[in-house]
C-alpha cells in the first residue's frame, strides 16, 4: 500500500537555498488538495511541533512533523531514543504531560483536529476510536486486578456493558488473540502469565472497542525474539482481518519491515525520510536511514566483522534548526550541510527525504566500519581452561528435611550444566526468558550458591573462595547488566560509581583514582569530565559504557555480560557491540556473552551454548551452529531473526512459531517437548535426548538422529555455501 506523501510547508521550500538541487517536479505527485487528503487518511499530522520545559530551558521533541495514515495502512515511526517517536504517539494520545505543549501544527483524525476538541471529547475518543498498546506489559496492567475486569474496563467506559455482559466479550478478545482457556486467564493476574501473555491480554483490551486507529509503541521491545515473532504475526493478522490503521513506534527495522505498509523516519525531531517501506529499507536514501539499515545485526559466521554503527547520539535540540540535524554525525555532511537548513522533497513514487545530496548518494551505502588500526590479539593458546564448569544445578525453593510434609521440591532452574571458556574466548548464551541463561552466570560469580556440581576459576574453586572472602577472584571476574539505568545509583555521580570498585581494589590514593577514572572513561569512548555527572545526564549507550568501564576498573580477566546490549537502539547496540570486541582483542578478555539473540552474539562469540528449560540443548563453533544440523529450538531461534526483505541477505525466511509450554514441569524426557514442532511422540516425553556429535565439537541434545536434521534448509541461505 502506498504512503500518503508528507504534506510540506511552503515556507519551507521557498526559503530553502538548496531548492534547485533536488527537482521539485515530483513533490507533489498527487495534486489533491489538503482538504481532500484529510478526508481520504484517517490520520493525518500536520506540522507538528512540539516542545518540552526542563531546568535547562525550552527542549524541543518534535519540529514540523508531518504524516498521514491512511483507512487499513500500517505506518512504522522509527528512529534511535531521543528522536521523538514516542513524544509523537503520545501527543495523539492525548498523553504529554505537564511539561509537554503542542506549539504548532494539526492532527487530523477522520478530518477532525484533535487539538481543538475539548479535554473530555478527547478522553472520550481514547480508548474507543483510537486504542494503544505500550511498550512494557509488567507495568501497563494493574497488579491488584485480574485480567478479564481490566479487558472489560474499556467496554464498561465506552460502550455502556455492565461487567456481567462484558465477561463473554472479554473471552471472544481473549481467544481472537490467540490465548488458549480464555475463561481461566481471565481469572488469572497480571503475574501469573508470561510476558508474551500479558502483552497479548494488552492487545485484546485494545481490540475491545473496535477501534479505527491502533498506536503500538514499541509493543515488542521487551519481549524474547520468539515471543515477539508471535506478537508481530498477530498484529499483522488483526491489522488485516480487522482493517485497523495502525502507528507502529519502534527502533527496529526488521519489524518494521514485516508489519508496516509505510514508514517515516525521524530524527532529531524532524523527519528526515518517509515512503513506502519496500523502498525506503531496501534502498535508504538520507545517511541516517542507511546507518540505521547497516546497524541492524546480520547473522555471520566471522566474529571478527564489525557492525556499522552511527558515532555519537542524538543531539537535544533547544530552538529551531538552522543547519541539517544529523549533520554533526554524517559521514557524507559537506559544509552545505552545516550553514543551511533542509527542507523535506517528494518523488514520483509518494517518498520524502530531507537531504539535498539524497540523489548524488543514491547508490552509495554507509560506510563500514574500519578494522585496520583495531589490535588483533593472537589466539588464545590452548592450556588449561579460565572457567571451568561441571554439573552445575540450580534448584530455588527447594527445602529439605527429615519430616516429608516440610520438604519442597522448588524449581529447577539450571540442570546438569557442563563447559569451559578458554582464555581470550567469548562463549554466548542463547535462550528465551526462562531458560537459565541469567542462573549460570550468576553462579559463575558466586551472586548465587548452586544447589550443585563446580565452577573452577583458575583452578580454583570461585564458590569456596568467595565465601572464604577472597577479594583477588572477585577483582578478576565481573559482570556487566542488562538495565544500564538500574545498575547506577541515580544519586551519585559516574566518578563516586566508579571508584567503589578502585577503593575495594585497594587503589587508596585519591589522585591515582581519579586518573584511572579518567583513563577508563576514555578507553570506552567517552571524555573523562563526564565522571561529574550524574546517570540521568548520559543516554543509555552512554551508561552503558560506563558499566563497562566500572567492570574494567579491577583490571579484569573475565566478565558475564548478561543482556548487555539488549535494551539498546541498534545503532547503540553496534557500538557497544564494536567496544566489547575491542576490549577482548586489546585486552585479552574472556567474555560469558548472555543474550536471546542469535544475530548479535554471532558478531562476538568464538562458540555458543543454547540453552532451554535449564539445559544445553546445542553447543559448538558459532559457524557449525548456525547452519544445518540444527536443534529444533535453535532453528526456531534463527528464524525469529528480523531480516529485511529486498536486502543483501536475502527475503524473509518462513518463521518457526513456538507457543507456549503444554509439557509437565519436572520427568525424564526432552525440556522442549512441549513446544518442539517436530516432537518424535512418546520417546521425547519419556527419555532424556542423547547427545549427538556432529563435526568439530558441535553437539546437539536431540532424539531426531543427525542425518534428518541436516536435511533441513538452511534458515539463512547465504550460510549453506560454507556447510
Amino acid at each position: 500500500m502506498d504512503c500518503a506523501p508528507c504534506w510540506t510547508p511552503a515556507t519551507r521550500e521557498d526559503t530553502d537555498p538548496m531548492t534547485a538541487l533536488v527537482p521539485l517536479s515530483a513533490a507533489s505527485p498527487d495534486p489533491t488538495p489538503a482538504s481532500a487528503t484529510a478526508v481520504s487518511a484517517l490520520l493525518e499530522v500536520r506540522n507538528l511541533t512540539i516542545n518540552y520545559a526542563s531546568p535547562r530551558g525550552t527542549l524541543r521533541a518534535a519540529s514540523d512533523v508531518s504524516f498521514a495514515i491512511r483507512p487499513g495502512e500500517v505506518m512504522g515511526l522509527v528512529g534511535e531514543s531521543g528522536s521523538g517517536k514516542s513524544t509523537v504517539a503520545m501527543a495523539i494520545l492525548d498523553l504529554l504531560g505537564e511539561a509537554g505543549r503542542i506549539d504548532g501544527g494539526e492532527i487530523l483524525f477522520e478530518g477532525t483536529d484533535l487539538r481543538r476538541l475539548s479535554a473530555a471529547h478527547r478522553r472520550s475518543l481514547r480508548g474507543d476510536r483510537i486504542a494503544a498498546v505500550f511498550q512494557d506489559p509488567f507495568t501497563s496492567l494493574n497488579p491488584a486486578l485480574t485480567v478479564g475486569r481490566q479487558i472489560a474496563e474499556p467496554l464498561v467506559q465506552h460502550k455502556g456493558f455492565t461487567p456481567r455482559q462484558a465477561a463473554p466479550r472479554v473471552e471472544e478478545l481473549l481467544a481472537e488473540v490467540g490465548i488458549r482457556e480464555p475463561r481461566r486467564i481471565a481469572q488469572s493476574y497480571p503475574h501469573q502469565l508470561s510476558g508474551g501473555m500479558q502483552q497479548r491480554v494488552l492487545i485484546a483490551t485494545a481490540l475491545g472497542c473496535d477501534p479505527k486507529l491502533l498506536i503500538l509503541d514499541e509493543p515488542t521491545t521487551a519481549l524474547d525474539v520468539t515471543v515477539e515473532a508471535r506478537i508481530i504475526e498477530l498484529l499483522a493478522g488483526l491489522c488485516e482481518s480487522h482493517h485497523l490503521s495502525a502507528l507502529f513506534v519502534s527502533h527496529n527495522l526488521g519489524i518494521v519491515n514485516r508489519i508496516c505498509n509505510s514508514v517515516c523516519v525521524l530524527y532529531g525531531s524532524e523527519v528526515v525520510e518517509t515512503g513506502r517501506t519496500r523502498d525506503v529499507l531496501a534502498r535508504p536514501v538520507h545517511p541516517y536511514t542507511k546507518g540505521l539499515v547497516a546497524a541492524l545485526p546480520r547473522i555471520t559466521t566471522d566474529r571478527r566483522h564489525r557492525l556499522s554503527s552511527i558515532p555519537g547520539t542524538v543531539s537535544k535540540l533547544s530552538g529551531a534548526s538552522e543547519s541539517c540535524v544529523f549533520a554533526p554525525r554524517c559521514p557524507f555532511a559537506e559544509e552545505t550541510c552545516r550553514r543551511l537548513p533542509q527542507a523535506l522533497r517528494g518523488d514520483a513514487a509518494g517518498n520524502s527525504v530531507r537531504c539535498w545530496k539524497a540523489e548524488a548518494l543514491a547508490g552509495t551505502p554507509w560506510p563500514e566500519e574500519s578494522t585496520a588500526s583495531r589490535p588483533q590479539a593472537a589466539p588464545p593458546a590452548r592450556t588449561a581452561p579460565l572457567v571451568q564448569v561441571d554439573a552445575l544445578r540450580k534448584v530455588f525453593g527447594e527445602r529439605r528435611s527429615i519430616l516429608p510434609w516440610l520438604r519442597r521440591d522448588g524449581t529447577v532452574a539450571v540442570d546438569d550444566v557442563s563447559f569451559t571458556i578458554q582464555r581470550g574466548e567469548v562463549l554466548g548464551v542463547v535462550g528465551e526468558s526462562g531458560s537459565g541463561k541469567s542462573t549460570i552466570g550468576r553462579s559463575l560469580l558466586a551472586l548465587i550458591e548452586p544447589t550443585a556440581g563446580t565452577v573452577l576459576f583458575d583452578g580454583a574453586d570461585f564458590v569456596k573462595q568467595a565465601k572464604e572472602g577472597n577479594r583477588d577472584l572477585r577483582r578478576r571476574a565481573q559482570l556487566v547488566f542488562q538495565n544500564s539505568a538500574a545498575s547506577l545509583n541515580p544519586r551519585k555521580t559516574v566518578g563516586a560509581a566508579m571508584e567503589r570498585p578502585l577503593v575495594l581494589a585497594g587503589r587508596q590514593g585519591e589522585a591515582e583514582r581519579r586518573e584511572m577514572i579518567a583513563a577508563l572513561l576514555t578507553r570506552v569512548g567517552l571524555p573523562a569530565a563526564y565522571a561529574d555527572r550524574y546517570p540521568h545526564e548520559l543516554s543509555g549507550g552512554e551508561r552503558q559504557r560506563v558499566n563497562i568501564a566500572r567492570a574494567l576498573a579491577t583490571d579484569p580477566e573475565f566478565v558475564v555480560c548478561d543482556e548487555a546490549v539488549s535494551a539498546l537502539d541498534v545503532s547503540v547496540q553496534a557500538n557497544i557491540l564494536n567496544l566489547l570486541a575491542d576490549l577482548r582483542d586489546e585486552l585479552g578478555l574472556s567474555y560469558l556473552f548472555i543474550t536471546h539473540d542469535i544475530a548479535v552474539v554471532s558478531h562476538i562469540a568464538d562458540r555458543v551454548l543454547v540453552v532451554y528449560g535449564g539445559t544445553i540443548c546445542e553447543e559448538g563453533p558459532i559457524g557449525r551452529v548456525l547452519r544445518p544440523p540444527y536443534h529444533p529450538y535453535t532453528e526456531a531461534l534463527l528464524s525469529a531473526v528480523p531480516r529485511l526483505s529486498g536486502a543483501e541477505d536475502g527475503p524473509e525466511p518462513e518463521r518457526i512459531l513456538l507457543e507456549d509450554s503444554t509439557a509437565p514441569p519436572g520427568g525424564g524426557g526432552c525440556a522442549f517437548r512441549g513446544r518442539c514442532p517436530r516432537k518424535l511422540g512418546a520417546i521425547c516425553d519419556e527419555r532424556a535426548p542423547p547427545v549427538q556429535t556432529a563435526t568439530d565439537g558441535h553437539r546437539i541434545a536431540c532424539h531426531i538422529p543427525l542425518a534428518e536434521l541436516a536435511e533441513r534448509a538452511s534458515v539463512f541461505p547465504e550460510l549453506a555455501a560454507l556447510h
